[in-house]
């Protein structure tokens, strides 16, 4: 059956993309960690990955070019930026050519360091902080992980917000970082051959629910305490990060 025929799938990516567009609403950010947390659980990894493209990419344009800060990130990040690109696609590469059952692991951790990071606040994940090397380090690590796993989060976004940027100017470097990895992500998977005709128009329709999502997040961050509502989203990841993790481990 054509996956645009399926009913089952449907409503779950619907369902998905609109929970994920529902957190990113309401604190700014983690459409697609959640995302790959819950499609990787039943479409698997691949699949997930290329589901979350469009979403991802539009919903952060708007970020990536709003702030009055582009210019400036552009001028300091962009090595840092550029490293993230290139490596994505040695990523995909991996991807295409290992078990795949290891990178769900892999990701499994990701959003378990994710969670736990929020949750007691822990420090690091930026591979190095200064130095001229570290911007082309930390990008090629981030794009090298985006390519296997679909997350840009590590080292990515620790090495951001280890930069001591400004809020406004760290929230739109975040929107830069997301836009051009995931593109590349897209033109990787493509090449590849993991990107199908039918998933890339199944990702495409998933950005009418994201959009929906955050139109509701926007209006809940108004009435929930985001400091609870933060608690809950990570304690769920851990939860979604650990069955990842062991659900790999386990299928061997």
């Amino acid at each position: 059956m054509s996956l645009l025929l399926d009913p089952l799938l449907l409503t779950l990516v619907a369902l998905t993309f609109l929970v994920a567009g529902t957190v990113k609403g309401v604190i700014g950010m983690g459409m697609p960690t959640v995302s790959l947390a819950l499609l990787t659980a039943t479409v698997g990894l691949p699949s997930a990955m290329a589901l979350l493209l469009a979403p991802t990419i539009i919903t952060n344009i708007w970020q990536a070019l709003v702030g009055g800060h582009l210019r400036q990130i552009l001028q300091r990040l962009w090595l840092f930026l550029l490293a993230s690109t290139v490596t994505v696609w040695l990523g995909v590469s991996v991807l295409a050519r290992v078990d795949v059952r290891w990178l769900s692991a892999l990701l499994g951790v990701l959003i378990i360091y994710y969670a736990l990071s929020g949750l007691f606040r822990l420090g690091g994940g930026a591979i190095m902080r200064h130095g001229r090397h570290a911007g082309a380090v930390n990008g090629a690590l981030t794009g090298l992980i985006t390519g296997m796993t679909g997350s840009s989060v590590f080292p990515g976004v620790a090495y951001l917000q280890a930069l001591g940027l400004p809020r406004d100017m760290l929230i739109q470097a975040m929107g830069v970082l997301f836009v051009v990895t995931t593109a590349a992500l897209g033109f990787s998977m493509g090449e590849q051959r993991l990107l199908t005709v039918e998933l890339a128009m199944l990702s495409l329709m998933a950005v009418v629910p994201a959009l929906l999502g955050m139109q509701l997040g926007q209006r809940l961050r108004h009435r929930l305490s985001e400091a609870a509502f933060r608690r809950v989203f990570l304690t769920g990841l851990l939860v979604m990060g650990g069955y990842l993790l062991l659900r790999a481990l386990l299928s061997g």
